[in-house]
């Protein structure tokens, strides 16, 4: 029995050494590439229209139809005053006209007897002239009064104020009942449709970023959510006190942006991808190895002798951008690095190579 047990030992650690020997493995060539540093920006939801609405003639309070928080289409009415005077005054501006409307035809009816029957009776000249002379008179009164009754039409219809566009109510500032005049601000009105994205960056980088820098968005309210976006404007101001500059982004027409999770006034972050302007060997994140002691390592694959074996190797790291990682000393473009099986391996280990990239 002793025996069997040292054998089956002796088998169970040959198979190990084996297994061990030929760890299987997934590798990646170390390639050349544009390194793109990747700027952490941080911003705020904002409007593309906002304004504090007023009514253009003064008046009392009569009917309130909206209130904090009430979302509304371009021409709802929001609030009325008071406007019994004006609809006497349009009434009575309304009467005038139809008075000079009778007044005119009267006069037009007499002058063109006096024109057709003039000469068999013996009517004068002048008479005729007058007639004429008080057509004209008429005309220009009606004008006038015409004139009159749309002034007090269009002064009625400013009695009642209405979204000039679609948003949101953020602040009701009067209530029922209230005189107010014109340019006193009763309701802030907010837009909510095409949101935009102000960040603020440093100075630094402000030859770098231009309308064709990517650009990605994370909503602060809904930290899943990434939204490609594009630069609609760089404001070539820098601020004195923070050395930034502004850049604005949309949301790009393909992505659907989360509006329920997207108000004005919110916090979000983004990430700038800047060219840095210069090419450097990366690798893939996942074949790098960091310890405590802040060494970095990778294992690299020799393929001379009859099995592949690895090699490990420290490295000195740089910038970071989609998955790959700078590699500022270390390794060169074309050799081969491990990017999954790292986890285990030893120093001339033999390894099986299951993809090659």
């Amino acid at each position: 029995m002793p025996c069997i047990r040292i054998a089956l030992s002796v088998l169970f650690c040959c198979l190990l050494t084996v297994a061990h020997a030929q760890a299987p493995v997934a590798v990646a060539e170390v390639q050349a590439s544009r390194i793109v540093a990747k700027i952490p920006v941080s911003g705020t939801v904002t409007s593309p229209r906002r304004a504090t609405l007023s009514t253009a003639v003064p008046g009392l309070v009569q009917a309130l139809s909206v209130d904090d928080g009430a979302r509304v289409a371009t021409g709802d009415v929001l609030l009325s005053l008071d406007a019994e005077l004006a609809e006497i005054a349009l009434e009575r501006a309304s009467a005038q006209v139809r008075q000079d409307e009778v007044a005119l035809a009267d006069a037009a009816r007499r002058l063109a007897e006096a024109e057709e029957v003039g000469r068999r009776r013996a009517i004068a000249q002048s008479e005729i002239e007058s007639l004429r002379a008080e057509v004209s008179t008429d005309e220009a009164a009606l004008a006038a009064s015409r004139a009159a009754a749309r002034e007090q039409s269009a002064l009625l219809d400013r009695y009642t104020l209405r979204a000039p566009f679609a948003g949101v109510i953020s602040a009701r500032q009067t209530e029922l009942g209230e005189w107010v005049n014109p340019g006193d601000g009763l309701l802030d009105l907010i837009a909510t449709d095409d949101l935009r994205f102000d960040f603020r960056v440093p100075q630094d980088y402000f030859r770098q970023v231009g309308p064709d820098t990517p650009i990605e968005i994370r909503l602060d309210a809904a930290p899943d959510a990434r939204i490609a976006a594009r630069i609609a404007a760089v404001v070539p101001v820098s601020s004195p006190g923070a050395r930034t500059f502004l850049i604005r982004a949309e949301a790009s027409v393909d992505d659907d942006l989360p509006t329920s999770a997207v108000t004005p006034g919110m916090s979000v972050g983004g990430a700038l991808a800047v060219d840095t302007g210069r090419s450097a060997p990366v690798v893939s994140r996942d074949a790098l190895l960091r310890f405590p002691d802040g060494r970095v390592t990778v294992w690299i694959l020799e393929s001379g002798a009859e099995l592949p074996t690895v090699r490990e190797r420290t490295v000195s790291t740089g910038v970071e951008f989609d998955g790959l990682v700078e590699i500022v000393e270390g390794l060169s473009e074309g050799e081969i690095v491990v990017i999954r099986g790292n986890e285990t391996l030893a120093d001339g280990q033999t390894v099986r190579v299951v993809n090659s990239g």
